[in-house]
């Protein structure tokens, strides 16, 4: 059994990573809240990885990721986006404050699901072999 490839470990896996990201990349758009001409970023993971899955259809089978529908899920990248055509401030800096702090908290929860998800994966397994004890 491969945990970091695809399938539920591998999309987990890849949710850990991006909301890892997300942490470090809101970090470092509060600490250029007062820096001019600054740009916030953000990490788009979610959307990427509804289109991967199909948005809620279900997938076609397939026996290899090239076959036609074989889109692997596990396989998508969180991806660091700038917005540079906002400002907040006449210096051109465009970090607001309230919407990093929704946005961390939003993260954090979205973390915390993705390793208790993972967790119970993984208590599921360990059940099995223990033989149901």
């Amino acid at each position: 059994m491969n945990f970091s490839g695809s399938g539920i470990f591998g999309i987990l896996a890849r949710a850990l990573d991006a909301g890892a990201l997300r942490q470090r990349v809101i970090a470092d758009n509060i600490a250029n809240s007062n820096t001019p001409g600054f740009k916030r970023s953000g990490v788009r993971f979610e959307d990427k990885l509804a289109r991967a899955l199909g948005e809620g259809k279900l997938p076609l089978l397939t026996g290899h990721p090239r076959h036609i529908g074989g889109a692997d899920p596990a396989a998508v990248e969180p991806e660091v986006v700038t917005e540079r055509h906002t400002a907040m401030r006449a210096d051109g800096n465009n970090v607001d404050m309230e919407r990093e702090m929704v946005e961390l908290v939003m993260g954090n929860l979205g973390y915390r699901t993705a390793a208790q998800v993972l967790a119970a994966k993984f208590d599921g397994l360990r059940y099995v072999i223990n033989g149901g004890r």
